[in-house]
C-alpha cells in the first residue's frame, strides 16, 4: 500500500512526513538515552580506575552464568524483533504476531532470570546497606560497586520492562487488527529502541561481569 493511502495526522502533508517526524522523535530519544547511561558508564569506570582491587574482587561475585545466558536471551530476541519489523513492513499479520510474542517472551525471560539474579545476590547479603556484608579486604569499596552494579542493572532492567508492556500490547494490537500498514512505523521505532536496550546491556555486560574478574 502506498504512503498516500495510509492515514496520517493532520499537521503532516503525508505519512512519509509522519514517519520521517517520528523516527526523528525518536533517535533524539535516544541520544538522551545514550547520555544518560553514558553518565553512569563514565562514572563507574572513573571508580573502577581508582579502586581496582575492590572491583575485581566484587564482580568476581557476580553470577557469570545467569549474566551470560541473559546476554544470549537479549541477543536472540534482537533478531527476532528484527523479523517482527520485517514482517510489519511486508504486511505479514501471522509472522508478527508470532516475532513480537517471542520477543515479548524472552524479554520476559530475562527479567524472571534477572530477578533470581537478585534474590541470590540479596541472600549472600551483597545488597548495599546495613546488611551488606563482604568476607574480603576492600569491603567499602566492593560496596560501592554493588551501589553502581545495582543501579545500572536495575535501571536497564526497567527499560526492558517498558519494551516488553509495548511490544506485547503491539502483539495483542496486531493480532485483532487488519490494517498492519498503520503501525508499520510504530514496530519500526519499537525495533530502534530494543536494539538500543539490547546495546546497552552487550556494554554492560563485560563491564560488570567480565573485566578483572581473573585478575
Amino acid at each position: 500500500m502506498s504512503d498516500a493511502a495510509i492515514a496520517h495526522a493532520h499537521q503532516f502533508d503525508d505519512a512519509t512526513q509522519q514517519r520521517d517526524a517520528a523516527t526523528l522523535g525518536m533517535w533524539i530519544f535516544l541520544a538522551t538515552e545514550i547520555l544518560f547511561f553514558g553518565g553512569l558508564f563514565l562514572g563507574y569506570t572513573v571508580y573502577r580506575i581508582a579502586y581496582p582491587q575492590a572491583f575485581a574482587e566484587a564482580s568476581r561475585h557476580t553470577l557469570l552464568v545467569f549474566g551470560g545466558t541473559n546476554t544470549a536471551i537479549l541477543l536472540i530476541s534482537s533478531a527476532i524483533m528484527a523479523f517482527a519489523v520485517r514482517a510489519a513492513q511486508n504486511q505479514k499479520r501471522m509472522a508478527l504476531v508470532i516475532h513480537l510474542f517471542g520477543t515479548t517472551t524472552l524479554g520476559v525471560l530475562f527479567l524472571c532470570i534477572k530477578g533470581f539474579e537478585y534474590s541470590r545476590e540479596i541472600s549472600e547479603h551483597l545488597l548495599p546497606g546495613n546488611s551488606f556484608h563482604f568476607a574480603q579486604p576492600h569491603a567499602t569499596h566492593a560496596e560501592l560497586f554493588f551501589y553502581l552494579y545495582f543501579l545500572m542493572t536495575g535501571v536497564h532492567a526497567l527499560h526492558v520492562l517498558i519494551g516488553v508492556f509495548l511490544i506485547g500490547f503491539f502483539g495483542i494490537n496486531a493480532l485483532f487488527t487488519n490494517h498492519l500498514e498503520q503501525q508499520a512505523t510504530a514496530i519500526d521505532l519499537l525495533g530502534l529502541y530494543w536494539h538500543f536496550v539490547d546495546i546497552v546491556w552487550v556494554v554492560l555486560f563485560p563491564l560488570i561481569y567480565l573485566i578483572g574478574r581473573n585478575a
